[in-house]
């Protein structure tokens, strides 16, 4: 339940729109279906999505500049054996999805027991990365800087 008034910072503002415009509809995220997003190194990540009874021709996986999503559908059949008393297991579609921080990109996708793992990785360029420039010595030339994590 929100009680504050976002109408008067649109109009003292220029450019903001799309940002108010995420606040003003910030409710509960849909919480379907259950995911998690793990560092599994330096610069590698990994995205579960938990899509049991989906399988791999009913998922799609899009990254499209800095976002990924991920789509399910279930293919309707009519080869139900019997009458369903009960229905918990989910099967609606869904559609997910993740901001991706510059120069992230998805290297695979696998669907093992019910979960499908994306994994992504972050690629500086060369030329972005930060240079440690030598004082004193006109013949050196620049060191790339790696940024190591401490463990």
């Amino acid at each position: 339940m929100r009680t504050f008034d976002l109408s008067p910072l649109y109009r003292s503002t220029v450019g903001f729109d799309r940002l108010f415009s995420l606040m003003d509809g910030a409710e509960a995220a849909p919480g379907y279906p259950p995911y998690n997003i793990e560092r599994t190194g330096e610069n590698d990540y990994r995205v579960t999505v938990a899509v049991a009874g989906f399988s791999e021709n009913e998922l799609s996986i899009e990254s499209k500049e800095n976002t990924l999503t991920i789509k399910g559908a279930k293919q309707t059949t009519s080869e139900q054996s019997g009458e369903v008393l009960y229905q918990g297991i989910a099967a609606r579609a869904f559609e997910r999805q993740f901001q991706l921080a510059d120069y992230v990109t998805v290297k695979n996708a696998v669907l093992e027991n019910g979960l499908l793992h994306v994994e992504l990785v972050r690629e500086i360029p060369e030329a972005k990365k930060p240079r440690q420039i030598p004082i004193g010595n006109a013949n050196a030339k620049p060191q790339v800087v790696e940024n190591k994590v401490a463990a």
